[in-house]
């Protein structure tokens, strides 16, 4: 089958109805809780909107609204240069990115139970490998996408799950996250919580391990992604394209799956 007529399969599968598209993203509104930092650092905007006119004297015809906010708020994309050890990666911001990077296949990792049972579990390479022997390897420029049912928390109390000692939500152990690049050589790594690490990691040896080794080789994150439990093991596309910011670190964006009916 020629490229053009691959094309025009999928075309007409999509009208037809037999390929389904998922929507992975979460509504931007004030009340969707933003990261916070230690306040002697510098802190996220949460998500702000102010209306300019709606069908009124400001504006007689036309509804439209001014809004701002961090480059990761809500659901969004990590890009290398958010980190210190992916500064000096060529492209590693959204506006420079190869644009075939922003589709890609995914799969999906389901731990809810363990989830649900500990928040504070972390994906190791032996859950990976068992996982593997049952859906198969992962496929090298792979998303790997941990479902943990985190979408379905409260918000913003249970869904943030901050205690004294820092925030509990779960992420991949930092032997993952090397396994994932140097044996499944992975696109990148997405969550349905607030950050790609575990809550705790902030106190390991290598605080972040997810957002230091992913980023200081060049890969990428996708954080607060809904939805996750409509997707199969394997076998997922994800259309993960973030805005075109001029050196921008992140993006909020909208991540489409498309699955075969």
């Amino acid at each position: 089958m020629t490229e053009s007529s691959s094309l025009s399969r999928f075309a007409l599968d999509l009208l037809a109805g037999k390929i389904r598209v998922i929507d992975l993203t979460q509504t931007l509104s004030p009340e969707f809780p933003s990261l916070t930092l230690p306040p002697e650092l510098g802190q996220c905007w949460p998500f702000r909107m102010e209306e300019i006119s709606r069908y009124d004297e400001r504006g007689p015809a036309w509804y439209w609204n001014n809004f701002s906010m961090s480059e990761h708020t809500g659901t969004h994309f990590d890009a290398p240069v958010h980190w210190v050890s992916g500064k000096d990666h060529p492209n590693n911001a959204v506006d420079s990115i190869p644009v075939e990077n922003f589709i890609a296949h995914a799969c999906v990792i389901d731990c809810s139970a363990e989830a649900a049972a500990n928040p504070d579990f972390l994906l190791t390479v032996d859950f990976v490998e068992k996982w593997e022997a049952q859906h198969g390897k992962i496929p090298a420029r792979s998303w790997v996408l941990l479902r943990t049912d985190w979408s379905k928390r409260k918000m913003p109390e249970d869904y943030v799950n901050a205690r004294e000692d820092g925030p509990h939500t779960p992420g991949p152990a930092q032997g993952l996250v090397q396994w994932l690049i140097d044996e499944r050589n992975v696109l990148g790594f997405g969550v349905e919580s607030i950050n790609t690490d575990a809550g705790q990691s902030y106190a390991w040896e290598t605080p972040f391990p997810c957002h230091y080794l992913m980023h200081g080789n060049n890969r990428y994150g996708l954080q607060c992604l809904t939805n996750l439990d409509q997707l199969p093991p394997q076998g997922t596309i994800i259309i993960a394209a973030p805005l075109k910011i001029r050196n921008g670190s992140g993006s909020p964006l909208r991540v489409l799956a498309l699955v075969g009916q």
